[in-house]
């Protein structure tokens, strides 16, 4: 294939090899009826099951499907993200490939695309489901929406179509791709969503355990950080060390006032805790600072900020 397609359809996956086939049916089934021109790439995550086996057979017998192996399994966000830079069409589909998801539902991603959306989400608004995964899921998801401000109902579905600059931009890594719409948010996309068909495991199992809580809370902390601070790091190290300069102080003052009184504070452990904000907050100003000379004497190359076009200039520029 020499012309790029209109569509490509990122497909990460981990042992599925009883659902892929079926799964390739009813994509090449959906992708045909869009009448644009499309290719499915397949990202194996280090499968130990026949999934790689059926991957060949696919590819040898579609010239559309493109199949990238990991030597093991890497993440979810590893393989997405290499199904990204191997995508190459306009618009980008993410898929999980256990057959929840309904390939079906993509013309409806395009039509809101249409409606000048850069990232189009699914919310699986009827999940098929455990209870308690379907109540934490929906406690997750009201912390990513409190502390991002995008208001989506489901940021966890892996039914997402994207346009080909909300790939570019957007770094995934560790487990982020809980968190690309949050991130796409930041860089001044606009994200919606649609509600989708979920159905019921039928094959295989889920890969993930309790220790995702976990991880999705520690990757909320760093999504945050990025977004919001990564350009003003005393905003953040500087806040908490004012806090406990303050806190620190206020301690201090009242033994000051109780030695006066007493002559005795030495024995006292609320005067080493007072030490201990001080040093603290000093130490968290300082961290803040550092960081704040470092972004100042970065070259001014590494400074980009996102922009929609330049006008009355030689050529558009992408960042500025």
């Amino acid at each position: 294939m020499t012309d790029s397609p209109e569509i490509s359809v990122v497909v990460p996956l981990l042992n599925e090899d009883e659902a892929l086939e079926l799964l390739h049916e009813r994509l090449t089934a959906a992708l045909l009826g869009t009448g644009k021109s499309y290719e499915i790439v397949y990202v194996d995550d280090g499968s130990t099951d026949t999934s790689p086996d059926i991957l060949k057979k696919l590819y040898e017998a579609d010239p559309r499907v493109v199949v990238i192996r990991f030597r093991r399994n890497f993440g979810k966000s590893a393989a997405l993200s290499c199904g990204f830079d191997e995508a190459r069409g306009e618009i980008i589909f993410s898929i999980d490939a256990d057959l929840q998801d309904d390939p079906d539902e993509i013309p409806n991603f395009l039509v809101k695309l249409d409606e000048g959306f850069d990232l189009v989400s699914g919310y699986k608004a009827k999940r098929y489901d455990p209870w308690i995964k379907v109540l934490s899921s929906r406690f997750f998801n009201w912390v990513v929406r409190l502390t991002s401000g995008v208001k989506l109902h489901d940021f966890n579905c892996g039914f997402k179509a994207y346009r080909r600059d909300v790939v570019r931009e957007v770094d995934i890594y560790g487990d982020l791709h809980r968190y690309v719409p949050f991130l796409a948010a930041a860089r001044g996309f606009r994200v919606g969503e649609i509600k989708v068909k979920h159905h019921p495991r039928k094959h295989g199992r889920s890969k993930y355990g309790w220790d995702r809580y976990m991880k999705g809370f520690l990757d909320l902390l760093t999504a945050t950080v990025i977004t919001r601070f990564s350009r003003k790091p005393l905003h953040l190290f500087g806040g908490f060390g004012v806090v406990c300069l303050l806190l620190g102080f206020i301690i201090l003052g009242y033994l000051t006032v109780v030695w006066f009184m007493t002559h005795s504070i030495g024995g006292r452990p609320l005067l080493q805790f007072g030490m201990l904000l001080m040093i603290l907050g000093i130490q968290l100003i300082s961290i803040g600072l550092i960081g704040e000379m470092i972004i100042f004497n970065r070259p001014r190359g590494e400074r980009e900020y996102p922009t929609s076009y330049t006008l009355n200039h030689n050529k558009d520029k992408e960042t500025c």
